[in-house]
């Protein structure tokens, strides 16, 4: 029987709603990181820096870019005969067919998977966080520490405690009492939602919580093992680690990247980032254009002005155009004099001539307040966008718009405009 030491269940299938537009069409952990990455290819290059080589990713919400991303696994030496990278989506069982309605029964649904590598420890992951974290030392920790359950933790502003699960531990670093998104929280360990266990105590946790609906580590498993007495310990995290759940936060962690001295840093020899690299030629960058403080993917062509900004590969952006703080992502086409400010632009964009984003005063967003604000102009996947048009900040467009959509060539601040169908 083949036998791994630890096994990895790396969980992929959220939509996160709160990307608005960007995840309308593709899960979280697809969508496109820091110009050239997806956001899953941090955990999963985490998984093979720490020797990690058998990773079951858990896909559900519109799989097919993280399916095709990930492949075989081969960008990130996972295409193993044993082991390796495997997609594992819901499927039909012979009783009925179910899909994964939380965290841990997606795990339970994989319990056979799981069972064929009969490995010592489980490592549970989340596939939306951009971090770099040794998963080797965290099981150093666990060994040593005696625990059944590990879960990582790392300290945030108290005022922000509330929004996680808080982890209560004593000198040692044992688990004295965890709190699922506490009113008034006794620590500020917040749990990242990185789990080690033990085989045997998570298979056991599972088979005895299965009928609990939506069942989840946070709500349901965690609290069951430490209702039993299990040993269980908090690993602290120090380092940088982002939770790109939010349209703010998302656009945050990018423009991070551009730092003068990067808080995170994708240039490190000894812990790479990988990803699926399409072949594209280098980037054109024109005599006369301009570009400050950016990453600009392979593949594009500048001829305008760049300030501040992550462009993706395969990206045109015309003359006389001038982009500031702003995320384009992947094969998007902007026009010739157009003006860009704070906008995140998805993937295979069409933006005409003389456009501009994001210049008119903010006003909050009619639809989805609590989505698009900060003053970010948000712009989906393939939308085609008119010459002359002016579109203001916090608004959201989508689809195949023409220039009936704009009455006298503008869409104020704050106003959302999808095209059915798109």
């Amino acid at each position: 029987m083949i036998k791994k030491e630890m096994i990895a269940m790396l969980l992929a299938g959220g939509q996160g709603s709160r990307l608005g537009i960007l995840t309308s069409k593709m899960a979280k952990p697809a969508v496109a990181f820091g110009g050239k990455y997806r956001i899953i290819d941090f955990p999963l290059s985490n998984c093979i820096n720490s020797g990690v080589d058998t990773v079951g990713v858990l896909t559900q919400y519109q799989p097919l870019k993280l399916n095709g991303h990930i492949g075989i696994g081969i960008p990130w030496d996972l295409d193993r005969n044993i082991g390796g990278v495997a997609v594992l989506p819901p499927y039909e069982k012979s009783g009925n067919s179910e899909w994964y309605t939380g965290t841990a029964n997606a795990i339970y649904q994989n319990l056979e998977y799981m069972e064929s590598y009969n490995p010592d420890y489980v490592l549970i992951l989340s596939g939306d966080h951009i971090y770099k974290m040794d998963y080797e030392v965290m099981l150093d920790f666990h060994k040593e520490s005696g625990a059944e359950v590990t879960i990582a933790s790392m300290p945030v502003p108290m005022e922000e405690a509330k929004r996680f699960g808080i982890v209560i531990a004593d000198e040692n670093k044992r688990i004295v009492d965890f709190e699922e998104k506490p009113e008034n929280p006794r620590s500020n360990l917040a749990s990242m939602g990185i789990y080690i266990f033990n085989w045997k105590t998570l298979k056991e946790a599972l088979i005895t919580m299965k009928d609990q609906s939506a069942l989840d580590f946070g709500k349901h498993i965690i609290p069951y093992c430490h209702g039993k007495g299990t040993p269980m310990y908090t690993y602290e995290f120090n380092g940088y680690w982002k939770d790109v759940g939010t349209l703010s936060s998302y656009w945050e962690a990018n423009m991070e990247l551009i730092d003068i001295v990067p808080e995170f840093n994708l240039y490190e020899e000894y812990w790479r980032i990988y990803t699926k690299s399409d072949v594209l030629p280098p980037q054109y960058i024109a005599s006369d254009s301009v570009i400050e403080r950016c990453i600009i993917g392979e593949g594009s062509e500048i001829y305008g002005e760049v300030y501040n900004s992550v462009i993706g590969c395969g990206v045109t952006i015309g003359k006389g155009t001038v982009i500031r703080d702003s995320i384009i992502m992947n094969q998007t086409q902007i026009g010739d004099n157009c003006v860009v400010e704070k906008a995140i632009i998805a993937e295979e964009v069409r933006i005409g001539n003389h456009v501009e984003l994001g210049t008119m005063p903010e006003k909050d967003n009619d639809t989805a307040p609590h989505i698009y604000n900060q003053g970010l102009v948000t712009i989906g996947d393939r939308t085609v966008i008119p010459d002359n048009v002016k579109i203001g900040k916090n608004s959201v467009v989508s689809g195949s718009t023409t220039p009936e959509d704009y009455p006298e060539g503008i869409l104020d601040s704050g106003k959302t405009l999808v095209k059915a169908g798109e």
